[in-house]
């Protein structure tokens, strides 16, 4: 697939701009760096020069390597983190649309954009078709936002499946963030693709086993699990590995390389609410044209992640995400997916 403008392609963009409130006349700065993915930065800007909103475009050098480890699919960019100038400066703007390589989710340079008044739009690293396939939706968004509702007010989250999981999450106080990619007039930072709901579990609420069944999907390693991988977790940190193909090799390898605690402890839990995420695409692309974050928003697919969790003070720049398909999730004695499939009141006719 060549990446090149379409047409149609531009019309997504405006849509997804004019979904989060640019008009005509606002001030929208566009983040890139020299190995953000031009289409993307390209079609932004056509799509707000349809708007007629004043676009500028701020791209700076991709910064040096911060990990002797290979990283990918973080939402952690620190392209910016040396520029808090600029980061103030673009407070001033409405919108700001991000399109560095990892994206400000998880960034230092994040919190100085929002601490000047900045709000965010991300762009995920993907090819621009799957960003037409799972083009933000009002529908979704709302789904989005109740099952944000739900986990707000819950005290416990538990996952079970066939397979053999049994998780139990005490979420009371677990900050949550997701959304279907539509920044509200009160929200800061939305991404597309989008479509997931998640909670940060503060310390020590985290403990079972979770089993990662053939089929289920290691997004950092941007591949489908071969063989079955069963993780320990004993408050909050994975205390065992277990598995004797290939995906448990190189996930025990992986988190060595580290050398840091703080990998192994949980970072988020949640799940999907997008039908027009995939499970299968990941078989259709190249690892470098997919960012891989349509599998988190898969609906009905339950996703774990390993990594930074500052809201239990944990940081660490490794970092898992790992969505599961067939669980069964129950929001305190709520039933809300079964079996890999979103239930009433979450599922979409």
């Amino acid at each position: 697939m060549i990446e090149t403008l379409e047409p149609k392609w531009v019309d997504n963009f405006e849509q997804f701009f004019a979904l989060s409130g640019i008009r005509s006349g606002d001030l929208i700065g566009i983040l890139a760096e020299s190995q953000s993915r031009p289409v993307l930065i390209e079609l932004a800007e056509h799509a707000l020069h349809r708007i007629g909103a004043r676009a500028v475009r701020v791209s700076v050098r991709s910064p040096q390597l911060a990990d002797s480890m290979p990283v990918r699919s973080t939402g952690a960019s620190y392209a910016f983190d040396a520029y808090p100038e600029i980061m103030a400066a673009l407070g001033a703007c409405s919108l700001v649309v991000d399109c560095t390589v990892e994206g400000l989710l998880h960034s230092r340079a994040r919190q100085a954009l929002l601490g000047a008044g900045g709000r965010v739009l991300m762009i995920s690293n993907e090819h621009p078709e799957v960003l037409e396939r799972c083009a933000p939706s009002l529908a979704v968004h709302e789904k989005a936002l109740a099952s944000l509702a739900m986990l707000d007010a819950a005290r416990t989250l538990t996952v079970r499946s066939v397979a053999g999981t049994d998780l139990q999450v005490n979420v009371a106080g677990a900050p949550s963030r997701g959304g279907g990619g539509i920044l509200g007039p009160d929200d800061k930072i939305a991404y597309w693709p989008a479509g997931l709901c998640l909670c940060f579990p503060l310390a020590n609420t985290v403990n079972g086993r979770v089993v990662l069944d053939v089929g289920d999907v290691n997004l950092t390693f941007k591949r489908y699990f071969d063989s079955q991988v069963v993780l320990e977790i004993e408050n909050d940190r994975v205390v065992n590995i277990e598995g004797t193909g290939l995906d448990a090799s190189l996930m025990r390898s992986y988190y060595a390389g580290w050398n840091d605690p703080n990998a192994y402890a949980i970072s988020h839990v949640g799940w999907g609410v997008n039908p027009g995420a995939r499970w299968d695409a990941l078989t259709m692309y190249d690892k470098g044209d997919i960012n891989g974050t349509e599998m988190r928003a898969i609906a009905g697919s339950f996703m774990i992640s390993t990594g930074a969790n500052e809201f239990a003070e944990r940081f660490t720049n490794c970092h898992f995400d790992l969505p599961m398909r067939n669980c069964d999730v129950f929001v305190d004695d709520r039933q809300v997916i079964e079996a890999g499939a979103l239930l009433s009141p979450l599922a979409l006719s």
